[in-house]
Parts: C-alpha cells; sequence; structure tokens
C-alpha cells in the first residue's frame, strides 16, 4: 500500500463555517488535539445512542423531549460523518497489483 499525503480534515471549522485542514504526518501536537476532540464526540455519540434508546421505550416522552434528543442526534451524527470522512480520505490507497484476496487474521497474513 502507498499512502499519498493527504490533508486531514479537522473537526472544527473556521469562524466563516469553512473546513479546516491540516498537513503533516499525524503526530504533531494538532493531530493529537483533534485526536482527542473525535474521541470525546466518538464517546459523546455512543452516550447519546443510549439516550435516544431510554426515551424511545419512555411512553412518556413529550414531543418536545424527543425533538431535544432528534437534534443533539443530527449534531452527534454530523460529527461522527465528519470524523468518518477525515479517516477515510487518509486510508493508505491501495495499488493495482496489490493481492485483494488476503486476509489478516491474529496478525498474521492468509489466504
Amino acid at each position: 500500500m502507498s499512502t499519498a499525503e493527504t490533508a486531514r480534515l479537522l473537526p472544527w471549522s473556521t469562524l466563516d463555517g469553512n473546513p479546516c485542514f491540516l498537513r503533516g504526518d499525524g503526530t504533531g501536537y494538532l493531530s493529537r488535539v483533534a485526536d482527542s476532540i473525535e474521541s470525546v464526540q466518538l464517546g459523546m455519540a455512543g452516550e447519546l445512542l443510549g439516550h435516544a434508546a431510554d426515551m424511545l421505550a419512555d411512553d412518556k416522552a413529550t414531543p418536545d423531549q424527543l425533538r431535544f434528543a432528534l437534534a443533539r442526534m443530527s449534531e452527534s451524527l454530523r460529527d461522527v460523518h465528519r470524523i468518518a470522512e477525515s479517516r477515510g480520505a487518509r486510508l493508505p490507497v491501495r495499488s493495482a497489483d496489490e493481492d485483494d484476496d488476503s486476509v489478516v487474521q491474529s496478525g498474521e497474513m492468509s489466504e
């Protein structure tokens, strides 16, 4: 696999709402800050999923409560989608001559 240098989509935007990108090897201070923010966002998304499931199971949840939960879910999904785009863009590019049929199991390559 080869890795072309790709700018990393950061988990925050400019003041104008434009995406922020970072070039580098992924080991610098800003990369670590971005990793930390993404970790928090993913953790919050997991907690929100549990909360949403609880609310959906509660027959006494009001429309306003459900609307609030849905708004938070939308925000969370936007964050998770951005993380997926950022990480997907940084995946190594497979060359045409690489074997696509090999499977990694327990750290070993097998056919």
